[in-house]
């Protein structure tokens, strides 16, 4: 054991075998100042995982003012970062923001209603074993950081990743597969969970069936049930007192002075087929009860506390809603359960665009458009691992005015960023490989009107706008938000199919998922209860199935597949293979070479080291032009073909003519003759720079010396 300082504790660890490999978690080596800290190992991945918590309730908060934040660190991987102006790590990641959401997410609804101390917890990856990640391990840390607080934090949690291998036994589930087994998976599911239930789901998947995802969903359970007893086990040798705590509710007169106000103003007086109607209702109603608390405040003897009184009308409306689902099984425009709202879309809408959409479900509306470029224009990620390229992206905006609001314009949230990964990975299972389509293809959703599931009409418009720009899908997506209205008590729950804003507010759960006729491509789940069993989640993902394909019938009613052109607009590209030895004589000396032909056919070139020759150009003429010209830099000599050259040297024995760009045969001065008679001088038939044609008499390709015979 280490030498310990008088500020420090004594340092604990235990251990434990998790998914085939040592698990620890270990205490009072780093950070022994803050609440709580814990560094956890697996593998070769070492994160230091950090939480605390304030005493006292935050004032002006009435949210639980919880952050959490993921680290990465290059050092972490042996790793300076490739970028030349910045050495320092800044801005977190896309996969950082990523990672961030994934702890948070499972973390957020462990915590009591109406705790208000500010908490914070930050994850750092100290060590980083590129084969098996760190979001795992960062994710135990977080869980296990934040059980040493005494913080009110019903966990502990954790979180595995499932894998699917295909193999001569049909599809294998893998628990916690490799990075290098990823690559080939045809699913990665990540599941957090407690020990008696699920939290959270995020996954991609290359068309995967309902009834596999349940099996993998039973697994990860299983699965994360050692890294939860490690966590118990630290706590209870730790001895770990909860704190004191207040939480930020309403008085009980509140509420019932409250449930008073609204006895006869909920229920049927606020269902509406219409939106504009309903809208118009509950701004009625706000307004009456801001007049009634405004009365109340004149004549109380006493200050009162708006915001209880605020508190306890969400609270009274929420409970309006699930009691007409539950009990009725009425929604707040009039729906059943299982009913789909209207669906409308359009294709083409923006002339100049390589391909675009306009999708729109019920009261919400997405715009997307798709932009085609050569490979070359793919992103370069510099992450933790290394340097990797990715040929599609979809980016995600939502402004203040899709929901009526007035807010500043700013960078991307982690909300927006986590929507378009969502609907990237649902798309991406979809896309025809680089060699079929060889195009960098970047998806932008606008959304412009919000009430309910932006993420899945990011996938729909998506996949519609790139069958409108001629991308060659596979087969097309579609995505559905799946809601649930759960009596805790009882047990009694009704599965709402294609949430809404009111919806999602008073629910349960957000159960995206996305897919194709013959599996699902993507899901994300969040919950707000104490974690859901599989039985739920396996009759919400059989429900969801039925609404997606309706949702998916209806797109296809608007564009049924992929159309044959691509836009007069967007950029052709024709793949041409040179021999890599001919790289060289192609960009020419400084890039002389390929900086004339870029300049000449107007058009963009890129050569990788295996040879292949892009073309990009929206005009074919061009194309077909800068086709001719490397194939004229790059031919390959041939025997007995006639070539027109200019004489570069002359010596006794004869004259050098240059036949192909970089390449020089020999016309020996006994091939110099035309007719057969004996030539005394080499000047006495050629001069330097005269242009002659010659035929290769022989090609030595050993040497690659070049015979030449004079032919006019």
């Amino acid at each position: 054991m280490p030498t310990l300082n008088p500020y420090q504790k004594e340092i604990t660890k235990v251990e434990t075998q998790f998914c085939g490999r040592t698990l620890s978690l270990e205490v009072n080596r780093l950070a022994f100042q803050s609440k709580g800290a814990v560094t956890v190992t697996y593998g070769d991945t070492v994160v230091l995982g950090i939480a605390n918590v304030k005493p006292e309730v935050a004032e002006g908060f009435d949210y639980f003012p919880l952050s959490v934040d993921y680290e990465e660190r290059f050092y972490a991987a042996g790793r300076i970062s490739g970028s030349r102006f910045m050495k320092r790590e800044g801005r977190p990641s896309d996969e950082a923001i990523l990672t961030g959401r994934l702890i948070d997410r499972p973390i957020r609804p462990l915590f009591p209603k109406g705790f208000r101390n500010e908490t914070q917890v930050i994850t750092t990856v100290l060590s980083l074993d590129p084969e098996l990640g760190a979001e795992i391990p960062a994710m135990i840390a977080a869980s296990a950081a934040l059980s040493l607080t005494g913080a009110p934090f019903e966990g502990p949690i954790a979180g595995v990743r499932i894998g699917l291998d295909e193999d001569t036994n049909g599809n294998t589930l893998v628990e916690y597969p490799t990075n290098s087994m990823k690559a080939d998976s045809k699913l990665d599911l990540f599941v957090a969970g407690t020990k008696d239930a699920i939290m959270m789901v995020e996954a991609g998947a290359n068309e995967v069936s309902e009834e596999v995802m349940v099996k993998a969903l039973i697994m990860a359970q299983q699965s994360i049930q050692p890294a939860i007893e490690l966590q118990l086990k630290l706590k209870a040798a730790l001895n770990i007192q909860p704190i004191e705590f207040e939480l930020a509710l309403p008085p009980e007169k509140v509420i019932q002075a409250v449930d008073t106000f609204l006895a006869d103003k909920l229920g049927s007086n606020l269902i509406f087929t219409e939106n504009r109607n309903r809208v118009d209702a509950n701004a009625q109603l706000k307004l009456s009860f801001k007049a009634w608390l405004k009365k109340l405040e004149a004549e109380s003897e006493e200050k009162i506390n708006k915001s209880d009184y605020w508190d306890a009308f969400d609270t009274a409306i929420k409970k309006d809603i699930r009691t007409s689902i539950l009990e009725n099984g009425t929604r707040p425009d009039g729906r059943k359960p299982t009913d789909i709202r209207a669906i409308t879309s359009e294709v083409g809408i923006l002339p100049r665009t390589h391909g675009s959409t306009i999708f729109t479900r019920g009261e919400t509306q997405a715009i997307n458009v798709t932009t085609l470029a050569p490979l070359s224009y793919s992103q370069v990620v510099d992450g933790m691992t290394g340097e990797f390229e990715r040929r599609f992206f979809h980016h995600y905006n939502m402004p203040g005015y899709a929901s009526g609001e007035i807010k500043r314009l700013g960078g991307t949230n982690r909300r927006e960023t986590g929507h378009g990964y969502l609907a990237e990975r649902a798309n991406a299972a979809v896309l025809p490989s680089k060699e079929d389509f060889p195009y960098t293809i970047r998806s932008v959703t606008e959304i412009t009107s919000a009430n309910g599931s932006t993420s899945m009409a990011a996938t729909c418009s998506t996949c519609l706008s790139l069958m409108d720009a001629g991308v060659p899908i596979t087969a097309p997506v579609s995505g559905i938000a799946m809601g649930l209205m759960m009596d805790e008590s009882s047990g009694e729950y009704t599965i709402l199919s294609d949430i809404m804003g009111p919806e999602d507010f008073s629910g349960d759960m957000d159960f995206k998922v996305a897919g194709t006729p013959k599996g699902i491509t993507a899901l994300q789940m969040d919950i707000k209860l104490k974690g859901l069993t599989t039985e739920i989640l396996q009759n919400a993902l059989q429900q969801a199935k039925v609404g997606r394909l309706h949702i998916l019938e209806q797109m296809l009613k608007t564009l049924a597949e992929p159309k044959k052109e691509l836009s007069p607009y967007a950029p052709r590209v024709v793949s041409v293979q040179i021999n890599p030895e001919k790289i060289g004589a192609l960009i020419g000396k400084g890039g002389e070479n390929i900086q004339a032909l870029t300049a000449e056919t107007g058009t963009e070139i890129d050569i990788n080291d295996d040879g292949v020759v892009t073309i990009a150009s929206p005009d074919q003429e061009k194309i077909e032009l800068a086709k001719q010209r490397i194939a004229e830099l790059t031919e390959e000599p041939e025997v007995g073909k006639t070539y027109t050259g200019s004489v570069v040297k002359l010596m006794e024995f004869g004259a050098f003519v240059n036949i192909l760009p970089g390449i020089d045969g020999l016309v020996h001065i006994s091939n110099l003759s035309l007719d057969g008679s004996r030539v005394e001088k080499v000047e006495d038939v050629v001069k330097e720079d005269q242009e002659v044609t010659v035929k290769i008499i022989d090609l030595d390709e050993r040497s690659g010396k070049i015979s030449l015979k004079l032919v006019s």
